[in-house]
């Protein structure tokens, strides 16, 4: 029974580190970021700066 000790205790450890290395990658490789929107074209012919054509 005395070596269950060291093989659960070992289990813990082991799930404790690799949650942190998991959630630490995650967060790290995350792209949580807004990307910038290209306001330079014609506000009164263009939708998202894509000319639709054809009535409205």
């Amino acid at each position: 029974m005395k070596f269950a000790v060291p093989g659960v205790v070992a289990a813990v450890v082991g799930a404790v580190l690799g949650a942190g290395v998991v959630f630490g990658v995650t967060a790290a490789a995350s792209d949580n970021t807004r990307p910038e929107i290209d306001r330079s074209g014609n506000a009164d012919s263009s939708l998202l700066n894509q000319v639709e054509y054809g009535s409205r």
